[in-house]
C-alpha cells in the first residue's frame, strides 16, 4: 500500500495506516528536529508535535506533494516555532559528533576542524543554516526543501550556494570539497 492509500485511509479514522506512515517517516523527522533543535529531549518534543499536528490536519493534504514532503514542512514550521519559544537562538545544532550516532555512516573528523565547522555552521543566518542542514546534512533535494520551507527551488539552491560561501570564507582549507 502506497502512502496515498494509506493517507487516504487514515483521513477515514484508519489509526493502524496512520501507524504505518509515522514508522515509515519518524527516524527522518526526528533526525531534522534534532539537528535543528540540537537537543534530544526538543527533538522528541518537535518530533511528536510533528505527528499531531499531521494528524489532526490530514484533511489539509491534497497529494500534490509526496506525504514526506508534507510532513517534512510542518517538521520545520514546528521546528522553528518552538526553537523560537524556547529561545535557542543561536544553541540550535549540536556538535557533528553529538548527532554521528543518528547517521548511517560517519566520517571521521578531526576535533578541532569538527569545532571551526560547528561554530561557522552557527553563524550562518537562518535561512542559510536550515538549507545547507537539510541539504548536505540531511540528504533533502532542493524540490524537497522549496517545497518544505515554501519557497522556490532556485531559492533553495541560491541559499545553499551562499552557505557554503560563507563556510568557505570562514574555514578556507577546511572546506576544499565545497570549492
Amino acid at each position: 500500500m502506497n502512502d496515498l492509500e494509506l493517507v487516504e485511509r487514515a483521513k477515514g479514522g484508519d489509526q493502524v495506516a496512520f501507524k504505518r506512515l509515522y514508522d515509515a517517516n519518524v527516524d527522518r523527522i526526528y533526525r531534522l528536529t534534532y539537528r535543528m533543535a540540537g537537543s534530544d529531549d526538543l527533538a522528541r518534543d518537535f518530533t511528536q508535535e510533528t505527528f499531531l499536528r499531521a494528524w489532526q490536519r490530514l484533511d489539509q493534504f491534497r497529494g500534490d506533494a509526496a506525504f514526506s514532503t508534507w510532513l517534512h514542512s510542518i517538521a520545520v514550521s514546528v521546528s522553528l516555532n518552538g526553537i523560537r519559544k524556547a529561545d535557542r537562538h543561536r544553541k540550535r545544532e549540536r556538535s557533528l559528533e553529538d548527532a554521528a550516532h543518528l547517521a548511517r555512516t560517519r566520517a571521521e573528523v578531526e576535533p578541532e576542524v569538527r569545532e571551526r565547522l560547528q561554530g561557522a555552521v552557527d553563524e550562518l543566518p537562518e535561512m542559510y543554516r536550515t538549507v545547507f542542514l537539510m541539504h548536505d546534512l540531511e540528504g533533502y533535494s532542493h524540490g524537497e526543501i522549496a517545497e518544505t520551507l515554501g519557497v522556490a527551488e532556485g531559492t533553495s539552491k541560491a541559499r545553499l550556494f551562499r552557505a557554503r560561501a560563507r563556510l568557505r570564507a570562514s574555514l578556507g582549507d577546511a572546506m576544499q570539497e565545497y570549492a
